[in-house]
């Protein structure tokens, strides 16, 4: 009964700070909100539409016009401007005008009718790349098609059936199905990302910075003493008005895309609750950890920065840590937004079960016991250093 007294007082204490300080008020409320409307509302259409492409068209024919045309009337692709040359193309795409930009050479539709293959050239930009590889799909289509299109016609002059034509046109025809996002809807799988990482990205620095402003103000003797001398009851009191706010707002988000938005998520309820559990106690768990070992707000700080930005990239939702180095692969192991990741793939879209997934179950309980081995350390740390600016 003491220590429950002793953390509620504890907590009081905290939820006094926050209103001291609005650095808590925007980083706790603020801006995970805002990151939040701002990730699924950018990508509400599911895919970028309408990117822009130029075209090069020295030929200047029927045949050129239709298939540029073609290219306007895709979905992702919005003709927005003509040039003279590929350099001037080529310059417009280094300013950010366009995305990529079709070439026609002088004489493509008499090379095109008489079957001497005309080379038809198209440029993208994969410096972003989504915008690349979307457009690459777009612009590739338009330039298969004017082929298709000239040997339809030419079979037919000949007397083939349309049946021989499509065999000899596409011989093999694909019957694409994709498992649990059929739309291929970017915001199903970047948004459930990144906003998870965004939100450890908070918890992690806002955990280092609870602790470290203690030391910065003179205060975190008063932190112990009110917890009886007892470093993880402190820690416990300090951080739970933490850890409801960010449960809260996890449970919110996940009812946002889940509930409203209508994201796919076959594992059901329970696997979503216990995997925002989960990662809010591993952020924290990190956060301090990377205190306990740097005793010191910016060291600590700046710890938890560069692992909560390096694990978005090690994650494995943009580039697979498959195809990464054997080293790599082995680091990414490192990091809670990886087992995150990794949880929500197999238990909440593909909907498995806890057990197919129990090494990240089981890492990110690891990271919430991190800080065990330090907790001596982080108490003297508390009791005796003296804050350096």
């Amino acid at each position: 009964m003491k220590t429950l007294r002793q953390i509620y007082e504890l907590s009081v204490r905290e939820c006094k700070i926050f209103l001291h300080n609005p650095i808590y008020g925007f980083c706790l409320v603020v801006f995970p909100i805002a990151v939040m409307f701002f990730f699924t509302t950018v990508l509400g259409e599911g895919s970028p539409l309408e990117m822009p492409v130029g075209i090069v068209d020295l030929d200047n024919t029927s045949t050129t016009r239709s298939l540029i045309r073609r290219l306007d009337g895709l979905q992702n692709s919005r003709v927005v401007a003509y040039y003279l040359s590929p350099a001037e193309a080529r310059r417009a795409i280094q300013e950010n005008e366009i995305y990529g930009f079709l070439y026609f050479p002088k004489g493509t539709t008499q090379k095109l009718l008489s079957g001497r293959q005309p080379k038809i050239s198209y440029y993208y930009s994969n410096t972003t790349m989504v915008a690349g590889s979307m457009l690459f799909r777009d612009l590739k289509t338009v330039a298969t098609l004017g082929s298709a299109a000239v040997g339809q016609a030419t079979m037919r002059a000949k007397g083939f059936t349309d049946r021989q034509i499509q065999t000899f046109l596409q011989p093999i025809a694909i019957d694409l199905h994709q498992l649990n996002n059929p739309t291929g809807d970017y915001n199903n799988y970047i948004s459930t990302v990144m906003v998870p990482g965004i939100f450890m990205l908070f918890i992690l620095l806002l955990t280092a910075y609870a602790l470290g402003t203690e030391l910065k103000f003179k205060h975190s003797k008063e932190l112990v003493h009110m917890g009886g001398d007892r470093i993880w009851v402190s820690l416990v009191g300090k951080l739970l008005p933490h850890t409801l706010i960010w449960l809260t707002l996890t449970f919110a988000y996940s009812y946002y895309v889940f509930g409203i938005l209508d994201f796919p998520h076959q594992g059901g309820t329970l696997k979503i609750v216990v995997l925002n559990v989960l990662m809010v106690l591993s952020a924290q768990g990190f956060g301090i950890f990377a205190f306990g070992l740097l005793p010191s707000l910016r060291m600590s700080m700046s710890v938890c920065s560069l692992w909560a930005v390096l694990s978005i990239s090690m994650a494995g939702s943009a580039f697979p840590t498959i195809g990464m180095d054997p080293p790599l692969q082995a680091l990414a192991w490192l990091f809670p937004l990886r087992h995150y990741y990794m949880f929500y793939q197999m238990c909440v879209l593909n909907g498995y079960g806890f057990l197919d997934a129990w090494w990240h179950v089981a890492a990110l309980v690891a990271f919430i016991l991190l800080p065990m081995p330090l907790m001596s350390k982080l108490k003297n740390a508390m009791l005796t250093y003296v804050y350096i600016p």
